[in-house]
């Protein structure tokens, strides 16, 4: 992840995107439309200019895996739904095991509402009880569900 990378290599000093590109094996140039996203979102911001590059705006601690993948537009969709009436996942209809990915899609987002970028660097998600993350935003998803016009 990109945004891992800059938060483990800036020590206070901006990292080019080259930089990222080449640690991470992601194209340059789709580099520069995440982190164009992500600095409007407020997550980074951007220096040109010998020794330029890119900051996070705030600290690992306080930027949420679930903020980064709304910024750049990745949904957390386990189907392929478009959401729109009269359209599923196969043609009009939905599939079979639908509720089932898309309540999949729902725990995975309670979970990445629970992760931050340094719970990342310190490898914390993967000792961390998914069970403790969905008891500490169970509300969450209700609410997101009824602003996106979804039933529960």
């Amino acid at each position: 992840m990109a945004m891992a990378d800059l938060a483990h290599c800036a020590k206070g000093d901006p990292i080019p995107l080259a930089e990222i590109s080449m640690r991470q094996g992601i194209s340059l140039a789709y580099l520069e439309q995440l982190f164009s996203k992500l600095g409007r979102a407020g997550l980074v911001s951007g220096m040109r200019g010998p020794g330029g590059g890119y900051l996070l705006d705030r600290s690992p601690a306080s930027i949420v895996i679930e903020e980064i993948m709304a910024a750049v537009d990745e949904p957390v969709k386990m189907t392929r739904c478009s959401g729109i009436e009269g359209k599923g996942c196969i043609g009009s209809s939905r599939c079979l095991t639908h509720d089932l990915w898309d309540a999949l899609g729902d725990h995975l987002l309670v979970f990445l509402r629970g992760v931050t970028l340094q719970d990342v660097l310190d490898g914390r998600p993967l000792r961390r009880s998914g069970w403790d993350v969905l008891v500490e935003n169970i509300e969450t998803v209700g609410e997101v569900r009824k602003a996106d016009g979804d039933a529960l």
